[in-house]
């Protein structure tokens, strides 16, 4: 019996194609119709709809399908693909041929319908060949038609098409053609800029700022979702000669990358290298003022060049939270030339500024202040050294790390991060190819390009995200597996973090801080003991377990308590930080919080470790007590503190977060006979109050 072929259909329309008839639906069918002719069964379909056929790189689905092909085995795969013509395939000769070689090599062919070409035979492969370049030839003409009728337009004074630029809107004529007429609300904005700009001493950022804080908007449109005004969105204004009624042809041309077959980039082109028509239009402002604004321009619109040191690095960047705002924190350099004539500099100094004091899109907080690098990063780094040398802290975040966990878990998580990433990426991709299809013309490609690559960097961001988390997982599994931090290799630990504190250059330190700490929060001002820092949430990999912070009540039955403080971190508002952790589903780190509101590094004041107690319980009273219980006796001492005080305290006050969570009880100890509670002779009071002897002798209440 003859085997029956199998076959892919691939489908591709540009926008031009659609008005010429050649629809997807028209070329799907027409195919579909070809291949039951022949006996073919369709295995799979792919659709590229607006997408050019210059290149492969622009076509998610044609590239999808080629990946499809390759990953298949030999009984899957499929004998044929289908397309309706061979310029569906592709109009690049080079692209053309290629894709078909890297189907033949999987014993994959090539079937045109409309063309008639098989290329499972050799005069199938020479007719491809020469169609493929005559298509590229068509895809040249094609371009070239089409730049020289809009340069026609240019010249007869016609709006090119698109969005209409700031200050106008596109009204369209009995000829169906849009013609440009003034928008007196935003023509009234294009005016002051232009005034502030040309009249003061503001630049682009000055005009930005005063734009926004005198409560101007941005109407919102089609092409704009942003109200506030931005320095990049006043240089376009400023720069843009549709303001004088003229229009300008070639400001960015389309060039091929030195080095590549068929791939382009837009150059924007000099002011003196592109022609400027008289436009249908009405102007808004006067030449004079445009040509100062020029003028004023090219005094100030020099490329600067970066003095400060080119190998620091802001260690915190983005890890500091905006005391006033919450927002990250960057880096930025002062740097003063000395005025005794010598041309020299002053030192460079480096801060730490809130991200939404920065002027390019007006302030959005109030916090004006320059925090000094070198004095919060040497503060951290001690807080950090503390925190890594406090014995029960990393013995029991190295226990913790080294609990049985199920890999399987592990890797399902990043199965997920990873299609998520795929999602983001596709959204990424077809952003990018929204970018590369704007038209460099366009009197609008700037503030097009400005407001889709904010979306683009949006989708970068997500997926740097998601990388990182999948980072972490596989971090966690090798943990899991080899159990690398273990009680043994603390001292390791130790000892590396202080060789990147103390060798290693600001780079590593950086990457080491991003590793291990998950946000800082800051005072607004430097306290009266020298400090700034107000807490510090470390992360560490392994699972998101139980939240940081004492009343913390633990939700399953495995649990360990890690207690920070002690000598190490003393605090007179918080005892210490306890982190209460269970066995639950893996996610990207533990997050451990120290409140550090009245922390001295340099004069610690003494507190009992939850060893000490036990150890101070059973010697005086005989009795031995968990630390749950001990944290949970505390809590209820607090509580009874605050209501003498007359403050209100809910009635969930310190209770479970779920009815299954685990309440504290008596340990157990075995003895000859069998388990033995060792509190059952005595009182819950008796208890109490042993544990509250303790905490009195150690003056912790």
């Amino acid at each position: 019996m003859t085997k029956r072929l199998k076959c892919f259909i691939y489908t591709r329309v540009s926008t031009e194609m659609q008005l010429d008839g050649y629809s997807l639906e028209a070329q799907r069918e027409r195919v579909k119709k070809e291949a039951v002719h022949r006996g073919m069964k369709v295995i799979g379909e792919y659709s590229d709809e607006g997408k050019s056929g210059k290149n492969v790189s622009g076509r998610p689905e044609f590239q999808q399908m080629l990946n499809d092909i390759s990953r298949m085995n030999a009984d899957s795969r499929p004998d044929y693909v289908l397309v309706f013509k061979l310029s569906r395939f592709g109009r690049n000769a080079a692209d053309t041929l290629s894709s078909l070689q890297f189907m033949e090599d999987y014993g994959v062919h090539l079937l045109c319908v409309e063309d008639g070409i098989d290329s499972a035979g050799a005069a199938g492969k020479l007719m491809i060949s020469v169609l493929a370049a005559v298509a590229e030839i068509e895809r040249e003409n094609i371009k070239e038609q089409t730049m020289a009728g809009r340069e026609q337009k240019a010249r007869n004074g016609e709006w090119n098409g698109g969005f209409a630029p700031f200050g106008y809107k596109l009204v369209y004529n009995d000829r169906n053609r849009g013609e440009l007429q003034i928008d007196e609300i935003e023509a009234e904005l294009v005016r002051i800029m232009f005034d502030k700009f040309v009249n003061t001493d503001m630049g682009l950022a000055g005009v930005a700022k005063y734009m926004n804080e005198s409560g101007y908007r941005k109407p919102l449109r089609n092409n704009s979702s942003v109200e506030r005004f931005s320095s990049h969105f006043v240089k376009e204004v400023i720069d843009n000669p549709i303001h004088i009624g003229k229009i300008a042809y070639g400001r960015r041309r389309t060039e091929k990358i030195d080095g590549t077959r068929n791939e382009y980039h837009v150059v924007k082109q000099a002011k003196d290298s592109y022609e400027l028509y008289e436009g249908n239009h009405e102007a808004i402002i006067s030449e004079d003022m445009w040509y100062k604004a020029q003028a004023k321009r090219e005094v100030n619109g020099y490329k600067r060049e970066k003095v400060h040191s080119l190998d620091h690095e802001h260690v915190l960047s983005a890890l500091l939270k905006c005391p006033v705002c919450g927002a990250n924190m960057y880096g930025a350099v002062n740097r003063k030339k000395k005025k005794d004539g010598s041309g020299e500099y002053y030192t460079d100094m480096f801060y730490y500024v809130c991200k939404n004091r920065k002027l390019v899109s007006g302030h959005l907080c109030d916090y004006k202040k320059h925090v000094r690098q070198d004095l919060i990063d040497d503060e951290v780094e001690a807080l950090i050294i503390k925190a890594v040398n406090d014995i029960d802290f990393s013995n029991d975040v190295a226990r913790e790390l080294n609990m049985n966990t199920d890999v399987d878990e592990l890797y399902n998580e990043i199965e997920r991060l990873e299609q998520a990433k795929k999602k983001e990426e596709l959204k990424k991709k077809k952003l990018l190819n929204q970018i590369v299809s704007l038209d460099p013309e366009d009197d609008l490609y700037d503030t097009l390009y400005e407001d889709l690559s904010n979306c683009l960097q949006e989708f970068t961001r997500n997926i740097a995200e998601i990388d990182a988390s999948i980072t972490r997982t596989k971090i966690s599994i090798e943990g899991v597996r080899s159990k690398q931090l273990s009680f043994m290799t603390i001292d390791e630990l130790k000892a590396f973090t202080k060789k990147v504190f103390t060798e290693m250059p600001d780079s590593a330190k950086k990457e080491f801080m991003n590793y291990i700490i998950e946000s800082i929060e800051i005072f607004p001002e430097r306290q009266k003991n020298g400090r700034q820092v107000k807490s510090i949430k470390f992360r560490i990999p392994a699972f998101l377990n139980e939240l940081e912070g004492e009343g913390v009540v633990p939700r399953r039955d495995e649990i360990e308590e890690i207690e920070l403080g002690g000598n190490s971190l003393p605090n007179e508002s918080h005892d210490e930080t306890v982190v209460l952790l269970s066995q639950q589903k893996p996610d990207d780190v533990i997050e451990v919080e120290i409140e550090l509101d009245e922390l001295d590094l340099t004069s610690a004041e003494s507190k009992a470790t939850y060893k000490e107690i036990q150890e101070y319980v059973l010697k005086e009273q005989g009795l031995k007590v968990s630390n749950l219980y001990i944290s949970q006796v505390k809590n209820a001492i607090k509580k009874d503190c605050v209501r003498k005080c007359g403050i209100e305290v809910g009635e969930n006050y310190n209770l479970p977060k779920s009815e299954d969570s685990r309440q504290p009880q008596c340990p157990e100890e075995k003895g000859a006979r069998g388990p033995v509670d060792l509190c059952s002779a005595r009182t819950e009071a008796e208890r109490r109050q042993a544990i509250k002897d303790a905490l009195e002798h150690f003056g912790m209440i």
